[in-house]
């Protein structure tokens, strides 16, 4: 069975730290994810997605604080609008949007973390591998 190959870009104040509840609260959710953990989600750049999808993740995903609860007072509504533009970009390249996961998961949602994790796999699973669409 083909497993998909994420990347996982969470926030340090945030997501990181549902992540860290999911896992102390021994959550089950597939290990397809590598996390990365950045200061804010709004450090994520654009190029920096498409440049994972170009060394071969199949889908990749940006994780921050909830909008309003941002620890830099507003990289959130950043990530949130160039999150949306990426994904009209992906399309025009021929990528998916379904690869691009933005949510946003707070320190005490690890059951969201997990069920997220879970969920974006499968939808990434349901696609072909990356590698077959580049070719």
């Amino acid at each position: 069975m083909y497993e998909p190959k994420i990347i996982g870009f969470l926030c340090n104040w945030c997501s990181y730290r549902g992540a860290d509840t999911a896992g102390m609260a021994r959550m089950k959710y597939p290990p397809n994810v590598k996390i990365i953990r950045v200061p804010c989600s709004g450090r994520i750049s654009p190029e920096l997605v498409l440049r994972c999808f170009r060394e071969g993740a199949d889908g990749v995903m940006v994780l921050g604080c909830h909008i309003g609860d941002c620890h830099y007072a507003n990289g959130n509504h950043r990530t949130a609008k160039r999150m949306a533009i990426l994904r009209q970009l992906l399309e025009y390249n021929g990528i998916e949007a379904q690869r691009l996961c933005v949510d946003w998961v707070s320190a005490a949602e690890g059951e969201k973390f997990a069920t997220l994790i879970a969920s974006f796999t499968e939808q990434v699973r349901q696609l072909a591998p990356f590698v077959e669409i580049m070719q």
